[in-house]
């Protein structure tokens, strides 16, 4: 068999520490199989390419080679010749290269190829794509966790700096009035008791509306029954509450069994009504809103529609700070947080729709673990 001098594209191994029994693999193609190889092999400690046959210059493994500084030929009989190689591989599925490697033979060398080479590395080519999915399932995971993380942080502060509006601007400023009335009152006691009188009756009537806000400030804080985190009774309640303080027409249908819910989707379906009816209130200029709610057997859609000015949900994206400001960017924030989507649909002068749908996980399977 004729035999050159071994010719090196690349001369440069990599330094890495290889221990004495560590197979020496020569492979001939770096076409896929050939690539799946070096993959594989380059990141395992027993064993060391010694080179890399392949006369295509643009096989896709020559990049790889080179970036691993495996030597490299355009002649295999070259590393048949080699004096330390355990293994060759030959994965080109050439006939002739074939038929050479058949009638080869010399004592401590092992020649795999054919069927067996091509299975060896689609099995390899197969868990490096398994080995990749895996990783860019765990990559999806990391960051819906960072953005749940981030988006409970900005909840909660943003929960706080809205409770606390409305103490200041509602509550406190009620009850202020009804301490200046009073004060009003002790002064006309003495000089004028019917003017007092009808001091004392607008007084009571304000220290009423103050205790109704008080309440729902504490319902805003709790409004899901934290005992037993119900959905459909803590959207009712708040939308009879929402009628009153906001004087806007609500509608409210449900179908379906909250009890497949999850607490946290729960939690976050009525932040985003919450949500949605502040924007009604704040920006719709509305006097009617619907909310409806329809559990199926595998998903969960939310519908929130008004019959305000509505606006132009194009122009509204490509401005950050309005998109921000009207609450839609937590819309769909906390829809994605729960493995759902939000949409928002609205056109000027035909009102608003949101409409929210989040994908069902049966809680037997669950348990079960089978998901």
């Amino acid at each position: 068999m004729r035999t050159r001098p071994f010719k090196l594209v690349k001369t440069r191994m990599v330094r890495k520490r290889i221990p004495a029994t560590a197979t020496h693999v020569a492979i001939i193609g770096a076409g896929r199989g050939g690539t799946a190889l070096m993959e594989i092999f380059a990141t395992d400690p027993l064993v060391r390419i010694v080179g890399v046959a392949e006369i295509n210059p643009r096989a896709p493994g020559i990049k790889l080679a080179r970036r691993l500084k495996i030597p490299l030929t355009r002649d295999y009989q070259e590393l048949l010749a080699m004096e330390r190689v355990d293994l060759i591989i030959d994965v080109t599925g050439n006939p002739e290269v074939e038929h050479v490697l058949q009638d080869f033979y010399r004592m401590g060398v092992t020649v795999i190829g054919g069927a067996s080479a091509k299975f060896m590395w689609q099995l390899i080519e197969a868990r490096i794509r398994a080995t990749a999915e895996i990783e860019r399932t765990l990559n999806k995971y990391q960051s819906l966790y960072r953005l749940y993380v981030k988006e409970a942080g900005a909840a909660v502060t943003e929960e706080r700096t809205r409770i606390a509006c409305e103490i200041h601007d509602g509550l406190v400023q009620n009850l202020a009035g009804v301490n200046f009335k009073l004060d009003h009152c002790q002064e006309l006691i003495q000089r004028d008791p019917k003017a007092c009188q009808e001091m004392l009756r607008e007084t009571k009537a304000q220290l009423k509306m103050a205790i109704q806000e008080a309440r729902q400030v504490i319902f805003n804080l709790r409004p899901l029954h934290y005992d037993k985190l119900e959905l459909i009774p803590g959207l009712t309640n708040y939308l009879k509450s929402y009628e009153t303080q906001y004087h806007i027409k609500t509608e409210f249908l449900v179908s379906g069994d909250e009890t497949t819910l999850f607490p946290k989707t729960k939690i976050f379906l009525f932040r985003i009504v919450q949500e949605a009816l502040s924007n009604v209130q704040k920006h719709a200029r509305a006097d009617r809103v619907a909310v409806q709610i329809v559990i199926g057997r595998d998903a969960l859609t939310a519908t929130i529609a008004d019959n305000g000015v509505g606006f132009d949900v194009d122009a509204i994206a490509r401005n950050p700070e309005k998109w921000d400001h009207f609450g839609l960017r937590g819309i769909l924030e906390r829809a994605r947080l729960v493995g759902g989507e939000a949409r928002i649909e609205s056109k000027k002068g035909r009102g608003t729709r949101v409409v929210v749908e989040v994908p069902l996980v049966k809680k037997e399977a669950v348990r079960d673990g089978t998901h």
